[in-house]
């Protein structure tokens, strides 16, 4: 003869299952963001220390546009994926001459002492993204870095 306790574990024998199938995926898709998120985040961080790496080398004598998009793009190329094509990385370098100075024409070569040199890196973020799907879909992780040429 069974006991009143064990018919009340035969009445909850699938509850368990049928919560764990109700919550988990809800729990699966807040685990994803956070890690999507996250990936967000460095990427961002990424592409901010790519654009000063490009405002350290732009001020120094000596360099040119060229040299200054070629090292964005390998730190980027090195820092998040080889697999990131030049086309998906955007690179602007613009000259503000400093008062008194000539204006340069956005040519680092042309650049004089005291002129403000912005560098900024943009991204896709579709580039990047771990998780295939609309969370930060068509959104762009954008750098800026500024210092005067030396």
């Amino acid at each position: 003869m069974k006991t009143i306790s064990s018919k009340k574990k035969d009445a909850r024998r699938g509850a368990a299952m049928v919560e764990m199938a109700l919550v988990l995926p809800v729990f699966l898709m807040l685990i994803m963001g956070i890690i999507e998120f996250g990936r967000g985040m460095m990427v961002s961080n990424l592409v901010t220390n790519a654009a000063r790496e490009g405002a350290r080398m732009a001020v120094l004598d000596g360099s040119t546009n060229a040299d200054v998009s070629n090292a964005v793009r390998t730190f980027l190329q090195g820092a998040i994926s080889s697999s990131l094509t030049t086309s998906d990385i955007g690179i602007t370098i613009a000259v503000t001459p400093a008062p008194g100075n000539p204006d340069p024409a956005n040519v680092l070569a042309n650049t004089s002492s005291r002129d403000l040199i912005s560098v900024q890196v943009a991204l896709p973020f579709n580039k990047v993204a771990l998780i295939p799907g609309k969370y930060l879909a068509g959104k762009t992780l954008t750098g800026n870095s500024a210092m005067r040429h030396e």
